[in-house]
């Protein structure tokens, strides 16, 4: 289905989305500031994150800047709206970008176990990583521990901030000048800002090294009561598997503070001037009690919030109350068209009023932060002009 331009045809009187006291989020004037390098779209499961996130980075493409985005979303909606048969773990180059004005487009998707993969390739020896690639406690780490996609995110996060170029020098032209990320579609969607503390607890707790190392620290004058704990861990854990998270700890443990530094460097670079957060939500309550939350954790964690999207907010061309097309309609026959047209009209409006009222509730509760609304379209985002057309929406003033 072709999505059309027109907000009030797409389904929204947009002046009806913004309150006039909550400051407007200026997309463009956004993107184009070429000291903004990291731009994090985050929010709950189905308000449109994805394709937000793919409007912006098409939209910034086009108008210079040499982007990348990353999706988290497991979903893959994300290739499917840039025309690329499957997104991987490589940057790969979205086609029918109009690069006029010298800007260019790569897309991916994290693929949580090569990440791991690489990280124990790139800094570890060859012996090392080979017993570490097939030990199958390490196995299970890189595929199903939770916590290991969102510190796989921080790591590729990193390695692609290392592309930006932000210490060269002039004469180096970077892969990209910006990043675009799309996290997964819960709360969970700001775990990796955790994800190096739990992963680092997990790995470098003290307990499991003093269990699987008894020959250091002051375990070693308790073997007796040592060998009966150890005994118990392989009754319920089993033989093989506590050799296994034996060796894997012996064969690891010189990455375990690469791994912290290197957290710890990309979390010093999100709460930096180069960095920015979107919320993106829809106007409905559950929705943006969870955009909420999360304007509240980026002010706890002191990152920079640029602002929210409030996304799919139903309005309507016409300026008819839904108790005046009530009335109007009781004048009429019942089974007659204009009688059933001003009927439909009215369950809308009440559903325009309830959006009205949700997003006037949630920028009183958070005064001050900037906001722009995208109108509800009437299809599915899939495709690149259809991405074109979000990027428009989102960039529109209100009005």
């Amino acid at each position: 289905m072709t999505l059309v331009t027109d907000p009030a045809r797409a389904g929204g009187h947009r002046a009806w989305g913004r309150p006039e006291t909550t400051p407007f989020l200026d997309v463009d004037a956004l993107l184009a500031d070429r000291d903004l390098h990291i731009v994090i779209c985050c929010g709950s499961g189905g308000v449109g994150k994805t394709s937000a996130s793919a409007a912006l980075a098409v939209r910034a493409a086009e108008q210079g800047r040499r982007v990348v985005v990353l999706t988290i979303d497991p979903a893959r909606r994300l290739a499917q709206s840039l025309g690329i048969e499957q997104l991987d773990n490589t940057p790969r180059p979205v086609a029918g970008i109009d690069t006029s004005a010298g800007g260019s487009l790569e897309a991916m998707m994290l693929d949580m176990k090569r990440t791991f993969d690489d990280v124990v390739l790139a800094h570890a020896s060859p012996e090392k990583a080979e017993q570490i690639l097939g030990n199958p406690f390490y196995q299970a780490l890189s595929t199903s521990f939770s916590g290991t996609q969102e510190y796989m995110a921080m790591e590729k996060l990193g390695q692609l901030s290392a592309e930006l170029g932000l210490d060269r020098g002039a004469g180096r032209r970077a892969r990209w000048d910006l990043i675009v990320v799309d996290t997964p579609p819960s709360r969970s969607a700001l775990d990796f800002l955790d994800a190096p503390e739990h992963l680092s607890s997990l790995l470098d707790g003290r307990l499991l090294r003093l269990l699987l190392n008894p020959s250091r620290g002051p375990l070693r004058f308790m073997s007796a009561g040592l060998a009966v704990v150890t005994s118990a861990m392989s009754r319920v854990l089993g033989a093989q598997v506590l050799s296994d998270v034996q060796t894997f700890v012996a064969a690891f443990e010189t990455l375990f503070g690469g791994f912290r530094q290197r957290a710890e460097a990309t979390l010093a670079n999100l709460a930096s001037p180069h960095t920015t957060f979107l919320v993106v939500a829809t106007p409905e309550r559950d929705a943006l009690r969870e955009a909420t939350f999360f304007v509240e954790r980026l002010a706890d964690e002191g990152l920079p919030l640029a602002g929210v999207v409030v996304n799919r907010l139903h309005g309507s061309a016409v300026a008819l109350s839904a108790e005046r097309a009530w009335a109007m309609a009781e004048d009429l026959p019942e089974d007659g068209l204009e009688a059933l047209a001003l009927r439909a009209h009215a369950t809308r409006m009440h559903l325009v009023e309830r959006n009205q009222e949700a997003v006037r509730r949630f920028c009183a509760t958070v005064p001050g932060l900037a906001l722009t609304t995208v109108p509800a379209l009437p299809g599915d985002v899939t495709a690149l002009d259809d991405l074109r057309t979000v990027g428009e929406l989102l960039a529109a003033r209100d009005g």
